[in-house]
């Protein structure tokens, strides 16, 4: 129903790329955790902040249910991490678990550190995540390349789509999910272990992919800096949104970085814009087959929201090394490092 990841149009189109690999070993893509707060040092969890490598989310999560004797559902997590990549983060268990938390010693997963806390750690506990990317086999003129490209994003932001991996392998997942709205498939046909987990995923995608076409297209049309009567703004500082009715105004903060323009995240709750952002949207929707309606069945899982159209890297830097090109940058919670770094290798990147 609409482009696939490697038909999003970059930001910086006009500057060539770099080239190269990433993740050709897991210490090549360093994650690690911006948390939003630090553990108290009393309560009923246990915060384990540990470094992973080379591991899966899921099983992840598994080692630490077999090891520590728990159920899944006890691990508290912010987010998740990249599989091929060494990670660090906090999890949180119950701080019954302390006397086996040695027993996880592996060469995948390792605890650096623990601390008692009262809540348990739960997705979204983050304020962001900072990225130590090396990228091999870049062109001749990579550190030049490297250099012009951010020196745009830092001015300018980059387009803040989601990652390819966020509609699975051939788009299976964002399939799935458009069947569950058309009524071609029910929840009942996904098997119960996989139900809750899977049922969210494919609805999620569907919006993901609207928001990435949304996106697109206010770029192909110049308009990914320009404020429209009736968008809906976001403040990048406090993430309140509203809509806008003094363009020349918001014109002025979204010029100086203190706001961004939002893309919709459909479903019944939503903020909507109103006037021609309006309009866009229920274009996007209807070349689609849907409408607002469509997502009533599942307000539940999918009760709508507001995600920024851009956004600005922090400490974002790169430096040549032996192996090619070094990055660091830090992102907010919820942005994909791989669509950061398509910009400077013009290519598509999965996140895995």
């Amino acid at each position: 129903m609409s482009p696939v990841a490697k038909e999003l149009p970059f930001l910086t189109s006009e500057l060539p790329g770099i080239g190269g690999q990433l993740k050709c070993e897991p210490e090549d893509f360093v994650v690690e955790e911006c948390p939003a707060y630090e553990p108290s040092g009393e309560g009923q969890h246990l915060f384990l902040w540990i470094e992973k490598r080379d591991l899966p989310h899921d099983q992840m999560l598994r080692r630490l249910s077999k090891v520590l004797e728990i159920s899944q559902d006890d691990v508290g997590v912010a987010g998740i991490k990249d599989r091929r990549a060494v990670t660090r983060q906090y999890v949180s268990v119950p701080n019954t678990c302390g006397p086996r938390v040695e027993l996880l010693e592996s060469e995948q997963l390792r605890v650096l550190r623990s601390s008692l806390h009262g809540n348990k750690l739960r997705t979204g506990h983050l304020r962001g995540n900072r990225f130590t990317v090396v990228v091999r086999g870049v062109s001749v003129d990579a550190s030049n390349r490297s250099t012009e490209i951010a020196r745009v994003l830092l001015q300018s932001g980059f387009p803040n789509y989601y990652g390819e991996q966020r509609f699975g392998n051939d788009g299976e997942t964002l399939t799935l999910g458009l069947d569950f709205l058309s009524g071609n498939k029910r929840p009942q046909d996904i098997p119960y272990q996989k139900r809750r987990f899977l049922l969210r995923l494919a609805l999620s995608s569907v919006q993901s992919d609207l928001f990435n076409l949304a996106l697109a297209r206010r770029l192909q049309d110049g308009l990914l800096h320009t404020v429209m009567d009736g968008d809906v703004m976001e403040v990048i500082e406090s993430g309140g949104k509203f809509v806008v009715d003094n363009v020349d105004r918001e014109q002025a903060r979204l010029d100086h970085g203190e706001l961004s323009v939002t893309g919709p995240m459909f479903g019944v709750k939503m903020l909507s814009p109103r006037g021609v952002p309006a309009e866009r949207e229920a274009r996007l929707l209807e070349e689609a087959g849907l409408n607002l309606d469509s997502f009533q069945k599942f307000a539940q899982l999918m009760s709508g929201a507001r995600r920024a159209f851009v956004v600005r890297p922090s400490e974002l830097t790169s430096v040549p090394v032996d192996a090619g090109i070094k990055f660091e940058f830090s992102l907010p919670s919820g942005v994909y490092a791989t669509v950061l770094l398509r910009e400077f290798l013009k290519a598509e990147l999965s996140e895995e």
